[in-house]
């Protein structure tokens, strides 16, 4: 929806709100048109109600109102003494609509003085599960997100099994798209295959100040911007569902090139503006490897595999005397050079042609790729056959223009076009495991509004070894994302601050009772 069919929205709930609520405005004492005037009439609703003035502002969050929109209607019979389980009930099926009936048809009595705690156990629950609903919900969505790894992409940095909070607030809150889904879910109901979200109507896309930006070598979470589900039911012929932008998969890579950038990779090595990208001391970069063995002295692999954590396996040749390793970090390459009965070892390096490569022009490979310019917001780039690839997505998905080609002139939005100019920034995002990471190398460049947020610590690191053996990864807990040197755990602090709080808790509960 665009701003406009919002307001003409936004002016039809209002015209609805007063034809339904005047005469109970009046009954308690308020001025009818009160009932009319956009936002204020949620204000005085409040004080009809009995309600905090702040409650108003819930009504305007994404999400956030779709429980408070209910949660009002039933307070507001109650203000005029509809208080059965019948009315309930009615209010909630005809969506708010039972209010009409009550408004028109019920001698109407406000009770300014009623009781606003609930009457019985079940009310209570419900009422304490709802503000703990509402609370989850903004903390979701505005500030901190659980976040689990699910794959090898990021291994050594990130592993999987790693339980994260990703921050909203480093990169700036996003506002949801999507209105209309369940909170504090993705885009499926768990346990089932049923979309949790309507995909219409649709907010236009707005974020909050940030505090940081993206810098090159921050891992980031994201919407995967070419995600289409196809396990959605869909009419036949279809190749999926186009999902919404807030509701398309989270990614989590590295970002390695950020708006403005020249970009290009070299033999697996990722150069910026001409200079090779210098990583942070935690990321270990993995290459896939040929380890050429004498054939004649016994290795023990197991102990080797466990020290050098390798997680991603390996492959051997007919006649075993090569190992082919998926990914190893440099130091792990050079701990296997120095063992007796290794007689070489190789970085694989991919200098093919790949049309699989971004931007599938069948020129480049994952290891071999560029110069790429990262597109930044109000840049201008040339529109001509040979950027066309790389600028098409953005021109028509991202950025929403209808592109068309009429002989050999470029038309966009109908008018012909020899450049484009840029309407958000973008970012390339890529694995620190270089063969076992599919990322921007493969579909493109990722815009400014997928982002989703930071990681920023890890809770919980689950091993499950692949073997079946299920362990916690104690050196893992409580340790931050970032930051210089290595990991280093603060779960023994959090144990000692939690034991002195209960320690505290009981002494001052001996004091109060002594003193009664």
């Amino acid at each position: 929806m665009t701003l406009y069919s919002w307001f003409v929205f936004f002016l039809a709930v209002q015209i609805i709100h007063f034809l339904g609520t005047w005469k109970m405005y009046q009954a308690a004492g308020r001025k009818s048109w009160e009932a009319a005037i956009p936002v204020y009439n949620s204000i005085i609703l409040m004080k009809i109600i009995k309600r905090p003035t702040w409650w108003t502002l819930l009504l305007f969050i994404p999400i956030i109102n779709l429980i408070m929109f209910p949660v009002v209607w039933v307070e507001t019979l109650r203000s005029f003494g509809k208080k059965s389980t019948l009315d309930t009930i009615l209010v909630l099926v005809t969506l708010g609509f039972y209010i009409y009936y009550v408004n028109y048809t019920q001698k109407l009595q406000h009770n300014p003085d009623r009781k606003l705690t609930a009457e019985n156990k079940t009310g209570d629950t419900i009422s304490s599960l709802l503000f703990a609903i509402i609370v989850a919900t903004l903390v979701h969505t505005y500030v901190i997100q659980p976040y689990t790894i699910p794959t090898s992409s990021l291994e050594k940095s990130l592993l999987i099994g790693d339980f994260l909070f990703v921050s909203k607030i480093n990169y700036g809150p996003r506002v949801p798209m999507t209105t209309v889904a369940l909170p504090m879910v993705h885009d499926s109901i768990p346990l089932t295959k049923s979309k949790s979200y309507l995909s219409w109507p649709q907010l236009p896309y707005f974020r909050l100040p940030a505090i940081e930006k993206i810098n090159r070598c921050d891992i980031v979470v994201f919407n995967w911007p070419v995600d289409t589900v196809h396990y959605f039911f869909e009419p036949k012929g279809r190749p999926g569902v186009i999902k919404p932008i807030d509701k398309k998969s989270n990614y989590v890579k590295r970002c390695v090139g950020i708006p403005g950038d020249s970009l290009s990779i070299k033999d697996g090595f990722v150069f910026i503006n001409g200079k090779k990208l210098v990583l942070p001391e935690r990321a270990k970069p993995q290459f896939s490897y040929s380890v050429a063995l004498d054939g004649k002295t016994p290795i023990d692999f197991e102990t080797i595999f466990k020290e050098l954590d390798i997680t991603d396996g390996f492959l051997t040749n007919e006649k075993r005397d090569t190992i082919y390793f998926r990914a190893l970090t440099e130091a792990g390459a050079e701990r296997l050079k120095n063992t007796p009965g290794v007689t070489g070892i190789k970085r694989i390096i991919d200098k093919g042609n790949d049309n699989a490569i971004f931007p599938h022009i069948n020129k480049w490979s994952q290891d071999n790729m560029g110069p790429i310019y990262i597109p930044e917001a109000g840049k201008t780039v040339a529109l001509n056959n040979e950027s066309l690839p790389f600028y098409k997505e953005i021109i028509t998905n991202y950025e929403g223009n209808k592109l068309e080609l009429q002989g050999s002139k470029f038309l966009i939005n109908g008018k012909p076009a020899t450049t484009y100019t840029f309407k958000q920034n973008y970012y390339w995002m890529m694995g620190d495991n270089r063969h076992n990471s599919e990322d921007s190398r493969y579909w493109g460049y990722v815009p400014e509004n997928h982002i989703v947020g930071k990681p920023v610590f890890i809770w919980l690191s689950w091993d499950t070894n692949g073997k079946g053996i299920n362990k916690i990864r104690w050196d893992r807990v409580f340790t931050t994302v970032d930051g210089e040197g290595q990991p280093q755990s603060y779960f023994k602090y959090f144990l000692m601050l939690l034991a002195a709080y209960f320690i505290g808790e009981f002494f001052w509960k001996k004091r109060k009772a002594n003193k009664e």
